[in-house]
């Protein structure tokens, strides 16, 4: 259910800035039917053979799953960067990771660095494309610019997708470089998230350097990156092509610049451990 219709010419669903939560208190969370949802849809995203149709679709989808989670938290978690950061953290243990074999036989034999190459190709070509569907859904429900005084749905939608898309890449990474994360997946999500944010690569034989967002500290860095990118998405929401095409360019940017400096450290660590694996 993509929830009730709206004109098209009416100006796109926003977060009320109320909220009934106090200050620092626990977002709701979602269901597990509700984040394994997101998780499927994420998945059809990352397909690059998906179309701008498709994946338009698909963030309407989303939409649903995010703004309930948003109007229950209210505008004060979502601009505090909170209600992204649980709600990524909710959905990426349902995010399947491929391990080295899979990815090498997906990409026809590639290992080492031309299979990082490829990783972060698709991967920046996934949230550019998610970047023009989110402009273009904004465009057709945009009448006017809008008066940023309420938190716009669409850009929080497109920020938890280039989100969970760019964990999985980080995630994907690891294995190429021969980087083991061990534990439960809600575990290693919590762990590839933090990298993410932190733009580090993890090290397993230096356990206290792993990033931990499931305490404060990790979870406000956590919040704060995702927060970082909602600022760079508001260019999705100027009407027509603008900001179809202010989208998928600062997405491509922004993933482009994540793959090398997360590759940057990986390689490092692959050097300490005897170089990258060959399968």
């Amino acid at each position: 259910d993509d929830g009730p219709a709206r004109s098209k010419g009416a100006p796109p669903e926003s977060i009320p800035a109320g909220g009934d939560l106090p200050q620092g208190g626990p977002a709701p969370g979602v269901t597990d039917t509700e984040a394994r949802d997101v998780a499927a849809i994420v998945e059809r995203l990352h397909d690059d053979t998906a179309s701008r149709r498709s994946r338009a679709s698909d963030l309407v989808r989303l939409s649903s799953v995010v703004g309930a989670r948003a109007r229950r938290s209210g505008a004060q978690a979502v601009a505090s960067g909170r209600m992204l950061a649980d709600l990524l953290m909710d959905a990426l243990p349902h995010i399947p990771i491929r391990d080295l074999e899979t990815l090498s036989a997906h990409h026809h034999g590639l290992v080492g660095e031309a299979l990082a190459d490829a990783l972060v190709r698709n991967a920046t070509r996934t949230t550019a494309g998610v970047g023009a569907a989110g402009g273009a859904v904004a465009a057709a429900e945009w009448a006017a610019m809008p008066l940023l005084v309420t938190v716009p749905l669409e850009v929080v939608v497109e920020t938890i997708a280039v989100a969970a898309i760019e964990v999985k890449l980080v995630a994907e990474l690891h294995a190429v470089y021969g980087i083991e994360v061990d534990g439960t997946g809600s575990q290693r999500a919590a762990a590839f998230a933090g990298s993410w944010a932190s733009r580090r690569g993890i090290d397993p034989l230096r356990p206290w350097t792993i990033p931990n967002v499931l305490g404060i500290a990790g979870r406000q860095q956590l919040g704060k990156r995702m927060i970082s990118r909602f600022a760079r998405n508001l260019g999705t929401v100027i009407p027509f092509l603008v900001g179809a095409a202010i989208g998928a360019t600062v997405n491509s940017k922004e993933t482009t610049k994540l793959g090398a400096e997360i590759r940057a450290d990986l390689r490092r660590l692959s050097s300490e451990r005897g170089g990258l694996p060959t399968r």
